[in-house]
């Protein structure tokens, strides 16, 4: 049983991309076991991982992972690539932090406009507008399905966090 909205957020991606499983036993493991094919979502041999040019080596974490057809994109921070902290402006942070969400899906072979599910957190939900002035910019077709959320403070003294999802065309 989920706990909490942070436990839900957690496996969301997973459900999504059919990873979450529970664990079957008999005849039924046989038969799901026997249905999937080399293409299925599910296999793991189909997962490769995907990393910026540029980003610390150092984080415990790959920027994005392909699983089939989908990218995940991990958490994106706008820091300051001098200093490691973000800037003072809100405005130039959502562009530093866009920045490195655009150069990550560069590098998995994807656009901002190939994201079909966007998930912001925000330290506080008061910048909202300051946020949406520099997100819309960033996007020449339709905009991915998305949530904003006050999330109380953030990693290094961020204002945002943007993950996401996105599909080949």
């Amino acid at each position: 049983m989920l706990h909490s909205v942070a436990e839900l957020l957690t496996i969301l991606p997973l459900a999504v991309a059919g990873l979450a499983t529970t664990p079957r036993k008999g005849k039924a493991a046989k038969l799901a076991a026997a249905k999937k094919t080399p293409t299925s979502p599910a296999n793991s041999s189909r997962s490769r991982f995907v990393n910026r040019p540029g980003r610390p080596a150092a984080w415990p974490f790959s920027d994005g992972a392909w699983v089939g057809e989908t990218f995940y994109l991990s958490g994106h921070l706008g820091l300051n690539p001098a200093t490691g902290r973000p800037p003072a402006a809100p405005e130039q942070e959502a562009r530093l932090l866009l920045d490195g969400v655009n150069k990550t899906l560069a590098a998995a072979g994807l656009t901002v406009n190939d994201l079909v599910w966007v998930q912001i957190y925000c330290s506080d939900v008061k910048l909202f507008a300051r946020f949406n002035a520099v997100y819309r910019s960033y996007f020449k077709k339709e905009f991915p399905a998305r949530a904003f959320l006050g999330s109380g403070p953030l990693l290094f003294g961020c204002r945002f966090e943007v993950l996401g999802i996105a599909a080949k065309p």
